[in-house]
């Protein structure tokens, strides 16, 4: 049986909060990159999506990260550090995170038996 170990990487999340309502922010998206690069890429290539319909400051934002900030980002992730990208829009502001994490490996249930607690997993209603 070959043992699986933990894998380093990155959790991506962008999240969304209203700046003229009250709530709770609101996860939009969330991805596991594996590398420092594909978790900046993550972020640059949802900017590069969005970009033409954001106001022309929040545009400016984004450009101004992708070209500037995206190097202070990388180096960041290089040492493992968290990072965070926001930017405003139209009373939102959009806020994408990328946490270092180590990525458990999940065991095989092909061909075992789980635990009778298993059973009694009943997932939440979603609100």
């Amino acid at each position: 049986m070959q043992v699986r170990l933990p894998r380093r990487g990155f959790w991506c999340e962008c999240w969304t909060e209203s700046l003229t309502e009250q709530g709770q922010p609101t996860l939009v998206a969330s991805f596991d990159a594996y590398s420092a690069p594909q978790a900046d890429r993550w972020v640059v290539v949802a900017l590069q999506t969005i970009s033409p319909a954001l106001d022309s400051d929040a545009s400016a934002e984004a450009w101004e990260w992708m070209y500037d900030g995206r190097i202070d980002t990388r180096r960041a992730l290089l040492r493992a550090e968290p990072c965070t990208v926001s930017l405003t829009h139209a009373g939102t502001r959009i806020t994408w995170t990328i946490q270092p994490v180590l990525f458990l490996p999940l065991a095989h249930r092909q061909g075992t038996e789980l635990q009778a607690c298993a059973q009694d997993f009943t997932p939440r209603p979603e609100e």
